[in-house]
C-alpha cells in the first residue's frame, strides 16, 4: 500500500490502517522504516491534539480492567479512544504473548476505540521502542484521549514519562509490603496513585492502605506541576470510584493549562524524542558501516578476553569513526 493511501487511511480513522501502519513503523525493514518516516511527518501536523495517560503498576494490580472500566467512562463523556499496550517480550524468542484485546472484551468492540498491543522487544522504560510513533499515528486518526498500559515491571517505568501528560499508578491494598517499599523516584513520577480492587472482602483493607498512602503523600517534596499528589480507590470489575478519577484529571488539566507546566513538559518531551531518534540513527549508521562493524566485533573480544576496558574500546571506535567520516 502508498504511503499516500496510509495516511489518508489514518486521517479517516480507519483502524485497520491505522494498525498496518504502526506495524511499519515498528518492523526493522530498511524499506519499512524509511517509509515509516514518510507516513509520520504526513501524519504530525495532524498530531498533538489528545490527552496521553499511562498506567503502570505490578502484575496483577489489574492494569487491562482499569482501562476496561476507565476507558468506557471516557466513552460516556463522548471522548475517542486509543489503548496503546505494552507486553514483555521473551528474552529467548523475543515473542509475546499480545493479549490485551481478550482483556479489554466491552472496550475492543466499541466504535470509539482502537486497541493496539505492542512488543517491548527488551526496550526498557515501560513502553515499547515506537509507542511515541504510535501516539502521533493514534492522534492524526482522531483519538482525543491515548492511554498506555506499560510493561509493569516497576522501578523502570521511566520512558513513558517522556511521552504522557498524566501518570497512574495502581495500587493493591492487600500488600503491605508495597506500601512500606514505594520508592520515591516512582512516587515522584506518578500525578495520581490509585489502589485498585476495593471490593468484597478487600474493601476494610482498601480503606487502610489509603490513609497510609496519603500520611506518605505529605512527606512528598513540592511536584513540578505543583498540582498535588492525590490517592484515590476504585473497583474496576464494578466500575466504581471511576468518575473521581476522571475529575482528579480534569482537573490537572485545567490547572496545568493554567500555569503553564502542560506545554513546558510537551516541548521537553519533544526535546528528549529528538534525543532519542538522533541515538537511534547513530546506531544504525555505526551498525551500517561494515568497517565498523567488523572493528566492534575485535574490540568486545578484546574486552571479553580482558586485553583493553570498555571506555579504551569506546575511544579507539570513535577515531576509527572520525576517520571514516573525514574520508
Amino acid at each position: 500500500m502508498t504511503t499516500k493511501k496510509i495516511v489518508e487511511g489514518i486521517l479517516n480513522s480507519d483502524r485497520s490502517i491505522l494498525s498496518k501502519a504502526i506495524t511499519i513503523i515498528e518492523s526493522e525493514r530498511k524499506d519499512h522504516q524509511k517509509q515509516a518516516k514518510e507516513i509520520l511527518k504526513n501524519c504530525l501536523p495532524y498530531s498533538g491534539n489528545s490527552f496521553r495517560i499511562a498506567i503502570t503498576g505490578i502484575p496483577g494490580v489489574g492494569k487491562s480492567t482499569f482501562i476496561e472500566s476507565f476507558g468506557q467512562q471516557l466513552i460516556s463523556k463522548g471522548k475517542r479512544i486509543a489503548v496503546l499496550t505494552i507486553d514483555p517480550s521473551s528474552l529467548e524468542s523475543k515473542g509475546s504473548i499480545l493479549g490485551d484485546k481478550t482483556r479489554m472484551e466491552k472496550l475492543a468492540s466499541k466504535k470509539e476505540v482502537f486497541i493496539r498491543p505492542s512488543a517491548s522487544k527488551g526496550s526498557l522504560g515501560g513502553v515499547a521502542k515506537k509507542t511515541k510513533e504510535s501516539i502521533i499515528l493514534c492522534e492524526a486518526a482522531g483519538y482525543n484521549h491515548i492511554l498506555i498500559e506499560t510493561v509493569g515491571v516497576g522501578q523502570s517505568e521511566t520512558s513513558v514519562t517522556s511521552m504522557v501528560d498524566f501518570f497512574i499508578l495502581l495500587m493493591l491494598s492487600n500488600t503491605g509490603d508495597e506500601l512500606q517499599g514505594i520508592k520515591k523516584g516512582i512516587m515522584e513520577m506518578a500525578d495520581l496513585i490509585v489502589i485498585n480492587k476495593a471490593d468484597g472482602n478487600n474493601i476494610k483493607n482498601t480503606k487502610i492502605a489509603l490513609a497510609e498512602l496519603k500520611n506518605a503523600i505529605h512527606l512528598q517534596a513540592e511536584r513540578k506541576s505543583n498540582f498535588p499528589l492525590n490517592a484515590l480507590s476504585c473497583s474496576s470489575i464494578n466500575n466504581e470510584g471511576m468518575k473521581e478519577i476522571l475529575t482528579t484529571i480534569e482537573k490537572y488539566v485545567k490547572f496545568t493549562i493554567k500555569n503553564g507546566y502542560f506545554y513546558t513538559k510537551r516541548k521537553e518531551q519533544n526535546e528528549t524524542w529528538i534525543k532519542n531518534i538522533l541515538l537511534n540513527e547513530l546506531t544504525n549508521n555505526l551498525n551500517e558501516r561494515n568497517k565498523i562493524s567488523s572493528k566492534l566485533k575485535k574490540l568486545t573480544n578484546e574486552v571479553s578476553i580482558g586485553k583493553i576496558d570498555p571506555y579504551t574500546a569506546v575511544e579507539k571506535l570513535m577515531i576509527s569513526f572520525k576517520y571514516l567520516k573525514r574520508g
